[in-house]
Order: C-alpha cells, then sequence, then structure tokens
C-alpha cells in the first residue's frame, strides 16, 4: 500500500501512517525537552522516537519538519 501521508523535504521523506502518527511526530518535534526512556541506555532502543532519522530529531530542522507536517496536514483538509 502506497503511503497517502508523506512529504520529500531537503533531508529526506517525512511520512506517517495515518493522522495518530503524524500527531506523534509533530509533538515530538515541537517538544523543547525530550527526555529518553528510563531503559534507553542499556542498549533497548525500542521506541518509535529513538528509531527516527537523525535529521528528524535534530532541533536545527524543527521548523522546517514542522512546517512539512503542516503541509502534510492540509492535503488532507483539502483532499
Amino acid at each position: 500500500m502506497p503511503l497517502w501521508l508523506q512529504l520529500e523535504t531537503r533531508h529526506g521523506w517525512l511520512w506517517a501512517y495515518n493522522l495518530e502518527h503524524l500527531d506523534l511526530l509533530r509533538r515530538f518535534v515541537q517538544a523543547p525537552l525530550r527526555e529518553r526512556a528510563p531503559w534507553y541506555d542499556t542498549g533497548q532502543k525500542m521506541t518509535l522516537v529513538a528509531r527516527l532519522p537523525l535529521w528528524i530529531k535534530s532541533a536545527k530542522n524543527r521548523d522546517e519538519i514542522l512546517r512539512a507536517i503542516t503541509r502534510i496536514r492540509a492535503s488532507l483538509v483539502s483532499a
């Protein structure tokens, strides 16, 4: 199945499975403080956000990622 919620950025493709996934990405990217789970340093990096590409997690790309998320969400409203 093709992903409908996707947009190419200058760093790579940003995509989400559904609106809940897109909202999770938005909340993570816009969070000023991102705390790690207690088990993160034990090598068990099984959370969704732990597996995100570094360019999404980078604070310097925050505005660009949030604009892309807004464009993806807007494409659903106009469709």
